[in-house]
């Protein structure tokens, strides 16, 4: 008797394109489809990509965030931060900011001098990631981490490779200190892995590339713009590509997906614009 396949995506949601900050384009699952957050997790956008020419690159100026983290991993392209503690930093491709508002900070994300006056492609993230009642009044703090710094996982058959942000993938394990249990992964694959995410995680995987793949044991196929919510039940999640390679070349397109768990915190979540407490008091 064969054995029943696990279904381990619960729902498919379709990025929406908007503008943000300066009027910079993204695409953001989540909030999306329903799903309001994913505990801890309050928002995730695409930034990009986008091929800049001269005086076109744009950003977020000035603007405030308080109770919440957020977390900005560069792909392509120059974001230059500025804040009103004096804190400084420029981001360059690979480089990851882990940002912990807490009792509140004001602060600027804005394209390098360098991209605003040659152009050039820019594309990244931005994840909002919540903090727990006790944790919402901290002093902010910073963690800017250069690629050098963001170890790799690669599997036997060097067909897939991961990076972890936060998190550990079979014994690589990340720098970035958080302050519940998260996983963030950036996972690339061009043959198929099976990722195990710790039990009682809430757990998304978004496609952020051209070429498709298919997660979960039952292969739902997640395209480009897509995001998948998991439910692992307990058991290691699949990622296998799907597209075959241009002709010429062997084997399968490599498929890429940023996947977001964590150990969800059970508060009352309470949000206006930039602030994420847990009650309408608060704000």
């Amino acid at each position: 008797m064969a054995s029943k396949i696990l279904k381990q995506v619960s729902r498919v949601i379709t990025a929406k394109r908007q503008r943000e900050g300066g009027g910079f384009i993204v695409r953001r699952p989540l909030p999306g489809g329903g799903l309001e957050y994913a505990d801890p997790f309050l928002m995730l956008d695409h930034m990009g990509p986008v091929n800049y020419g001269p005086g076109e690159a744009v950003g977020a100026p000035d603007h405030p965030h308080r109770g919440f983290e957020t977390v900005t991993y560069m792909l392509s392209g120059e974001f230059e931060h500025h804040d009103s503690h004096g804190n400084h930093g420029l981001l360059k491709p690979g480089w990851v900011q882990w940002m912990t508002a807490g009792s509140g900070v004001i602060h600027s994300e804005m394209p390098s001098d360098d991209l605003l006056k040659k152009g050039g492609r820019f594309e990244g993230f931005q994840i909002w990631v919540n903090l727990p009642a006790k944790d919402k009044m901290i002093r902010p703090r910073y963690q800017d981490v250069p690629p050098e710094d963001i170890p790799w996982f690669h599997s036997e058959d060097r067909k897939t490779n991961i990076k972890v942000i936060a998190g550990e993938v079979e014994g690589v394990t990340a720098t970035i200190d958080t302050h519940t249990p998260i996983y963030l992964l950036d996972l690339r694959t061009s043959g198929r892995y099976e990722l195990t995410i710790p039990e009682g995680m809430s757990a998304v995987a978004y496609n952020y590339h051209a070429a498709d793949i298919a997660i979960g044991q039952e292969k739902t196929k997640i395209s480009e713009s897509q995001m998948a919510v998991l439910e692992t039940n307990g058991q290691p999640v699949a990622f296998e590509a799907l597209e075959d390679a241009e002709e010429g070349s062997e084997g399968k397109k490599e498929a890429r997906v940023l996947i977001l768990a964590g150990t969800p915190i059970r508060e009352e979540v309470a949000r206006y614009g930039p602030f994420v407490m847990n009650t309408d008091e608060q704000l």
